[in-house]
Order: structure tokens, then sequence, then C-alpha cells
């Protein structure tokens, strides 16, 4: 029986990429370097300076959690295959290529990979990353097969990183580590493919369950970001926004009903840092409240610990269900704001805005590029990849 790593290089080496997956990709390379360009002056720039390109470049289009995801794998699959695939100067079909055995490779860990505290970007990302990387460097479906097992050892990060700079870290060696390892297999490297069964064995996931359809290159198609935040935040913000205007000094309680598993990567109740702000229920809440847009600015630490964002957390009651899920898009988010007159108001949201189910339209996508810079609309109009390519380089 062919091997997981072997399934995968023969997919994406014979991977035909449609008009569908082409304006997949054309968005994912807009979007992934306009999050970084938002980044430029952030601390972590001169932090990764002495790293590799695919790791500085993934590194700063993650930190500020901007970046696109994969709602049906929980994962960040344009933050780490697009830097890759930048850095080996690929193209579409080779950022298709790896976002394609991403996605596979993530079905196979399933859920409960993510549920049990692992970072499945950067689990999955490592291999996914090897096979942009190789697909750009004109590797052969054997040498595909040897560079995802390559990638393995590599391959991993925790949750407990969320919240520091860890997190964005992390996805910076799994794109590093992808790009090395299709390296090592384009100069003559061997690796045992079966390795990638036993990994995934050992890390609990099921070989048998890595998706072999042909098409879309991505199942599901990837959510856009329409806040600078974890994306279990995108819903309790967005129903927030939904019933404004409110008079929040009048709340004296709000109560927000959601499964326990759609906000599992939410780890803070009460941060005080920006980047601790950022998967936090209640500051979702908060700042959803008090800021016009919930902006690059509102994800500050001076943002996060103003006195009245501090008073409005701890008015969070969070009611935390049973109900069984498989991504953060299951169910939806309940929320009940109490006040002082005793009246409540009520609200529920399913899809946030940029969900797959809800896309962005043209007018939000652009909006967002303004909002990563002044200078971003004009940079990406018309991007290549090589564009991107050389953008980066000038940039980080």
């Amino acid at each position: 029986m062919a091997s997981v790593a072997r399934n995968l290089a023969k997919w994406a080496y014979s991977y035909k990429p449609n008009a569908d997956d082409l304006a997949l990709a054309d968005r994912a390379l807009k979007d992934t370097v306009a999050v970084a360009l938002a980044a430029r002056q952030h601390p972590l720039k001169q932090i990764v300076s002495g790293l590799s390109p695919a790791a500085r470049w993934a590194a700063m289009s993650h930190v500020l959690d901007f970046d696109d995801l994969h709602i049906e794998t929980t994962t960040h699959i344009s933050v780490v295959t697009v830097p890759a695939t930048l850095a080996a100067e690929g193209d579409a079909r080779a950022y298709l290529a790896g976002a394609g055995v991403f996605a596979r490779l993530a079905e196979g860990f399933g859920w409960n990979h993510y549920a049990n505290g692992w970072h499945i970007t950067c689990t999955a990302g490592a291999p996914a990353a090897a096979v942009a990387a190789g697909i750009a460097k004109g590797l052969s479906e054997e040498q595909l097969a040897t560079a995802i097992a390559l990638a393995v050892p590599a391959a991993g990060g925790v949750q407990e990183a969320f919240g520091t700079h860890g997190k964005s870290l992390q996805v910076g060696f799994a794109a590093d580590a992808g790009v090395r390892a299709a390296d090592l297999a384009s100069r003559g490297a061997t690796a045992a493919t079966a390795a990638v069964e036993s990994w995934m064995d050992k890390l609990g996931g099921k070989p048998g369950n890595v998706g072999a359809q042909q098409t879309p290159a991505v199942p599901g198609g990837l959510a856009i970001k329409m806040f600078p935040c974890c994306y279990a935040m995108q819903r309790p913000i967005a129903a927030i926004r939904d019933l404004k205007p409110i008079d929040y000094k009048k709340l004296t309680k709000i109560v927000a009903r959601t499964p326990a598993g759609v906000i599992h990567p939410l780890i803070y109740d009460f941060p005080e840092t920006g980047l601790a702000g950022k998967f936090s229920l209640q500051y979702s809440i908060a700042t959803a409240l008090l800021d016009d847009y919930p902006g690059f600015e509102s994800f500050t630490d001076k943002m996060v610990q103003r006195p009245e964002a501090q008073e409005l957390m701890r008015k969070v009651e969070v009611q935390k269900e049973d109900t069984p899920i498989e991504n953060l898009l299951d169910d939806k988010i309940n929320l009940e704001l109490h006040y002082e007159d005793g009246t409540v108001t009520k609200t529920s949201l399913e899809l946030p805005p940029g969900a797959p189910r809800r896309p962005p339209t043209e007018e939000q996508l652009e909006e967002k590029l303004k909002s990563c810079g002044d200078d971003v609309p004009g940079l990406l109009k018309g991007i290549s990849w090589a564009d991107g390519t050389r953008i980066m380089k000038d940039a980080f």
C-alpha cells in the first residue's frame, strides 16, 4: 500500500489548477503579503532578522494574526505556504500544491489533534511547505515524497505559545523546515517515507483519513479575517457590531454562550497585553463595544489595559456548552446584554464576515488592504508571485 507521503506527492506532482483554484491563490498571495506589510514596524522584525527568508516572512505574516484560515482543519494554510513558495521563487501552482497537501494532511490529524493543544498549523505546515518549495524547485514525485518525510522532524508547535512571539515564530520554523527539506531532497537526500505514518500515529492522527480528492486544491476554501485577532474572536466581535450603537456604560452583565470547543484557542480571560488580547473572548466583546473598528490599534498593550476595557471584560459571563464540534465555525455564539434598567438584548451569529459561506466583498477586501498601510493597495495591485518575492525581500 502506498504511503501517505507518496500519495500526497503523487497528488501534488500531477495537480493542475483550475480557474477557481487560481483565484484562491491570488487572494491568498495578496492577503498574506498585505498582513506581513502591516507588521513592518513590529518589534519582531528585528528579532527575526537573522533567520532564513521563509522563516522571517512567515513569522512576520502571522505576528498580527490577520492571515487567512482553513476552517475545516483550523489551520493557517497561507501563512506557511505563501512564504515558502515565495522563498523558493515559486508560482500559484506551487502554492496550491502545498496548500492542498496542507489541507489533506491536516484532515488526517483531525479536530482532536488541535483540541489536545497542538498548533496544527505547524504540524501539517512543515510537510506542506516542503511540497510548495519542492514544486517550485522542480522536484520529481519521488523527491517530493522524500521532502515530506524530511520535514517531519521539525513539524510541531503548541498552543501554550499563543499570545506570545512564540506562536508566529513556530509558523516561521515550519515554513523554514519545509524549504530546507525540499532543498535537501533536491540534493539527493534520502528518507523513510513510512516515517510519516508513524509520526501521525504518535501524534494521534489517522493516516487513513488523509484525503485523496483531486479537486479543489483547498476543499472548503479559505476564510479571510476582517479583524486582526484569533479566528475564534471573529464571531463575537461581529455579533456585537451588528447590535451597535450600544450604551456600554449601562451594561451590568454580558452573557456569552457557545460550545466550549469553538473558543478553545481563547486562553486568556483577562489579558493585559495586546498579543494576549488576540486570544480572549472577554476582550473580543470589550473591543467590539468600545471601538468603532477593532483594528491593529485595539490590540496594543495600551488599549487592552485601558480601565474601561478591563471593567467590561469582568462583566462577561462565559457559559460553555458541551456540544460536540469539529471546527471553529460549528454551531453559533449567543449573546445577552443585560442593562441597568433590567432590559436584556439578545443576539446570535453563525457566520462572521469573511467566512467561506459569507465571503468578503471586493470593497471589504480593499478596506482590509488599506488598513495594512496606505501604500499597500498600490503595491499589491496586479501583483505576481515574482512581485511578492521582491516585495518581501525589500520589506524584511
